[in-house]
């Protein structure tokens, strides 16, 4: 049979075939010492027809090749199959190469990708925070209706923009000295999960400290700069793993960080950046300024409590000694409740002596209504599941943004 099939097969053609099964594919080189095929055979004219007579033969032959074909370069194969061979190569060398096709698809899914991952990685609740608290801080500067000018939204832009990137240095620091807690406390973040590498996390972030920086010397504000260089120190501290810093380990300290930035810097400096540098008026702390201060203390204090309650199992794991570790969930989650329904209740009292009818009206009812939703929303958490905590911390936020939609309408 060896000789047989030796002798059957035009002499430089290769094969390629594969059962109906699709178990196998070949490749074998079958030499003829009795036939010889003239060179001028190999013009791509006759091709087609070359590839049919191969075909033809191949069909004559297949008895014999269900069972064996040999090599000329000495190797042999054994194939056994039930269906119909199919011709796939052509002689020597394939006809062309093929490319995968370019899909535009590729491409606008691997940009989805990116950005996804970037909005997890500035944590997107703490920019929205941030922009917010400026914009509202912003309007208490604005005495009359003309101060809502050009000049206005300009000096907004140039704090809102430098502070954004100060939050994503902050936040991204956070992440890149907490890349085994947020394994198990936030296993979606670009860092915890691996889509980011701690190299690119890096870069985001200084990247991010520089472009702050740069813009508020651009801008020349030394409120802002100031806003900004604080919040660089205590994100700082806040976060990295050197000793004697690293303050969200102490309970106290963690929370005297977050209540710094979130209430008394973001409420003051940029109220002074749109009121001295903006509209070069002299310093003036206003009724709602106070009021804005005071009232975010609490809420700064709640988010500081709350936010490490869904992060209770790492947080004890990695010894960071957070107030729910101490205290218990349960226990902290009722302070951080019974904390913003009081600041809720001075708020009822500040918009009830407010002189203008309208202010108290609005600011009264407002906050009336924030407060009993904060109640009935409150009582139907789940302390046991760790996705309704969560829920209930980012429900938290949202009461953070309501109250600066109320701030500028206090008076």
């Amino acid at each position: 049979m060896d000789s047989l099939l030796a002798g059957s097969f035009p002499k430089s053609f290769s094969y390629s075939f594969t059962t109906t099964g699709g178990n196998l594919w070949r490749s074998k080189r079958c030499v003829n010492n009795y036939y010889s095929i003239p060179s001028s055979c190999a013009s791509k004219a006759s091709r087609h027809k070359k590839i049919q007579n191969e075909y033809n033969t191949l069909r004559f032959w297949q008895p014999s090749l269900n069972h064996y074909c040999k090599g000329a370069e000495g190797r042999s194969t054994y194939q056994e199959c039930n269906g119909k061979f199919v011709v796939k190569a052509a002689p020597e060398q394939s006809f062309e190469s093929e490319h995968p096709a370019f899909d535009p698809k590729n491409i606008l899914v691997a940009v989805k990708n990116s950005l996804d991952a970037f909005y997890r990685f500035s944590r997107p609740h703490t920019v929205i925070g941030t922009a917010l608290s400026i914009i509202s801080v912003s309007l208490l500067a604005a005495e009359k209706l003309s101060d809502i000018s050009p000049l206005f939204f300009t000096g907004v832009l140039e704090a809102v923009v430098a502070a954004l990137f100060m939050n994503i240095y902050i936040v991204g620091l956070n992440q890149l000295s907490d890349v085994e807690i947020d394994k198990i406390n936030k296993p979606y973040l670009p860092l915890a999960s691996g889509e980011y590498s701690f190299a690119t996390g890096a870069i985001i972030v200084v990247s991010s400290s520089i472009l702050s920086f740069w813009l508020a010397w651009i801008v020349g504000s030394w409120p802002l700069f100031w806003a900004l260089f604080i919040s660089f120190v205590l994100g700082t501290a806040y976060s990295i793993n050197v000793p004697l810093l690293r303050w969200k380990r102490f309970a106290v300290l963690a929370a005297m960080c977050i209540l710094s930035v979130r209430a008394v810097i973001v409420q003051l400096a940029f109220f002074l950046h749109m009121q001295t540098f903006v509209y070069k008026r002299p310093v003036v702390f206003s009724r709602p300024l106070i009021f804005a201060t005071a009232f975010m203390s609490f809420f700064s204090v709640v988010i500081a409590l709350f936010k490490d309650i869904p992060d209770i199992e790492g947080d004890k794991i990695f010894g960071i000694q957070s107030f729910s570790v101490r205290l218990g969930q349960k226990r902290v989650f009722w302070i951080c409740v019974t904390l913003l329904e009081l600041a809720y209740g001075v708020s009822l009292v500040v918009g009830a002596t407010s002189s203008c009818l309208w202010s108290k009206i609005v600011t009264s009812l407002g906050h009336a209504v924030l407060a009993s939703i904060l109640f009935n929303h409150a009582k139907s958490v789940d302390l046991k599941s760790k996705a309704s905590i969560t829920s209930f911390y980012m429900f938290i936020w949202k009461l953070f943004y309501a109250e600066y939609f109320l701030i500028p309408l206090v008076r």
